[in-house]
């Protein structure tokens, strides 16, 4: 749920092509195209941009698979409608998949993966999903429910800054020595311009908490992806979910370290299940 969610990768450069999908409620969404072959979908996690998938991107393209990032709304290059609601989100997901031509699978990392299930379960059209350490509570040590309403709150008073803040350490809990270390770091600048995001981000994580009956039972093969070095609450989360969906294939990827998806042992494991 940082940025910069991506690592390790070999693979060659390949042009982009961006182009602007109309979700339903009118909100451009910007798109980015890289390869040909089987579509892919990426939902990015929380602080991130579709440039921070560009990697990724490049493997799947690699391996010969035709990878789509998008800015998820109120990033990057994409529009913005209030008042924040995950319904939204998930009409950005199947807007971008009608447009792709509507057989894709989706790969979601972090909260990407959270939002990725919750549109499986709203009953949007996936070929296969790819789930990459969701952060699932299941209904344990939740943040406080009015989070998202005073992120709102700093965001239209014009604190960028103190959004991002309060997101970091009330909705990813992280140590207040990790937050200020980032604070001083060039890379802080750069969420700033994503603060609206954290008020998504906080809903769809605590309005999705626990899985619901429907994201649990999703038709569409699912396969669960965790790294061996991460966060050990995400390690947990992704065994629950696993525990969860019987039907579901569990992985441990040994090359992905420190809640970042490694692009090149994740496009071998996508490209075998979608690219036959």
């Amino acid at each position: 749920m940082m940025p910069g969610l991506l690592d390790g990768s070999t693979a060659t450069l390949f042009r982009r092509h961006m182009e602007h999908v109309i979700s339903a409620d009118g909100t451009r969404i910007a798109t980015h195209t890289t390869g040909a072959g089987p579509v892919i979908v990426i939902v990015n996690g929380a602080l991130s941009t579709s440039n921070d998938a560009a990697d990724l991107a490049d493997a799947f393209a690699n391996a010969g698979l035709r990878a789509i990032t998008y800015d998820r709304r109120a990033r990057g290059d994409s529009g913005n409608a209030l008042p924040a609601e995950p319904a939204r989100e998930v009409e950005d997901l199947a807007a971008v998949i009608a447009a792709s031509g509507g057989d894709a699978a989706v790969v979601g990392h972090s909260s990407g993966a959270v939002l990725a299930l919750y549109a499986a379960g709203e009953g949007v059209p996936m070929a296969h999903l790819f789930l990459s350490e969701p952060p699932f509570r299941f209904g344990e040590t939740a943040h406080a429910t009015d989070l998202a309403e005073r992120l709102q709150a700093m965001v239209d008073d014009g604190r960028a800054a103190d959004a991002v803040v309060a997101f970091q350490r009330e909705a990813v809990g992280l140590p207040e020595q990790f937050i200020e270390q980032f604070r001083a770091t060039p890379d802080f600048a750069t969420t700033l311009p994503l603060a609206q995001s954290t008020v998504y981000d906080t809903l769809v994580t605590q309005r999705t908490s626990t899985p619901s009956a429907a994201m649990l039972g999703v038709e569409m093969p699912v396969t669960i992806l965790c790294g061996t070095e991460t966060m050990p609450f995400l390690t947990g989360a992704a065994q629950r979910l696993a525990e969860a969906m019987p039907h579901a294939e569990f992985l441990e990827v040994a090359e992905s370290v420190g809640h970042r998806m490694h692009p090149d042992a994740t496009a071998l494991i996508v490209a075998a299940r979608v690219a036959g």
